[in-house]
């Protein structure tokens, strides 16, 4: 039955669902361009998947195409009966939570490892990317992250130091994964097209660095970057024993945020865990 499904604008006229702005939709309709998307985190049979902000579910249908058994949550009420008829069309595969994906653990859904999948709502995509990437346990329940960004985002995400670009947000998804652009896709794939390019971000968790405490690094670049501007010895004067540990590091305490690498970072959440 999965073969027969109506197009997507056919869906989005048939339900009257028009992308809204206060909850940051944008939705993708080329089904090839999901495929490809979809195709990323490898072969998804029978694995399980969370997905976040499906809209009228033209992701779903790709990710349910590649056999994964997916979890959909979805706090915009008008979207809901065009992902029911996707619960009809691929039989216990899909399963779709109303709510707000902010309020809830993933963890707390699933009873095996997932992958993450999302077009990301672009007003939330930054909150719960650097909340499923901190805490301290670490290695996290998700085995991968496939999520698309305004590309200025995903170019912050994959930033190297001394660059525009850098800041904490490259230091928080670098320190313990590898994050790469899997690719980028034009403003034209989307109904109603954004003011911005986009691009797919893949994440995947690597070994935690030893006796770092992630809430000291999220202080200490909250600190450093705050100020970018700024001397570390500035920005960093707030945070106890921050300048003593740069003394004991070797770094220069007149160099700025930007120029520290992600191993440097690791260095002083090291000195002050």
């Amino acid at each position: 039955m999965s073969s027969l499904l109506p197009p997507l604008r056919e869906v989005i006229a048939r339900h009257g669902l028009s992308a809204s702005k206060a909850l940051g939709q944008n939705f993708l309709l080329d089904e090839q361009l999901l495929d490809r998307i979809a195709a990323i985190p490898g072969d998804l049979s029978g694995r399980a998947v969370l997905e976040v902000g499906p809209g009228p579910g033209g992701l779903t249908r790709a990710l349910l195409r590649a056999g994964a058994r997916v979890t959909a949550i979805e706090r915009d009420r008008r979207c809901l009966p065009a992902l029911a008829e996707l619960e009809v069309a691929f039989p216990g595969q899909l399963r779709v939570i109303e709510g707000d994906a902010l309020r809830i653990d993933p963890a707390s859904l699933f009873r095996e490892p997932y992958v993450i999948v999302a077009n990301l709502p672009y007003n939330v995509g930054t909150a719960l990317f650097t909340g499923w990437l901190g805490g301290e346990a670490w290695t996290p329940e998700w085995t991968s992250l496939t999520l698309m960004f305004q590309q200025e985002v995903a170019e912050r995400i994959v930033a190297a130091a001394n660059t525009d670009a850098y800041g904490r947000l490259a230091v928080l998804a670098q320190w313990r994964s590898t994050a790469k652009i899997a690719m980028k896709v034009h403003r034209s794939a989307f109904t109603p097209p954004p003011k911005v390019m986009s691009a797919v971000v893949h994440v995947r968790p690597a070994a935690m660095p030893d006796g770092v405490s992630a809430r000291m690094l999220e202080r200490i670049t909250e600190a450093a970057f705050g100020q970018r501007r700024k001397m570390l010895r500035q920005s960093l004067k707030g945070l106890p024993g921050a300048l003593d540990a740069l003394e004991r590091l070797g770094i220069e305490d007149q160099r700025r945020a930007e120029t520290l690498s992600v191993a440097e970072f690791v260095g002083l959440a090291r000195e002050l865990s």
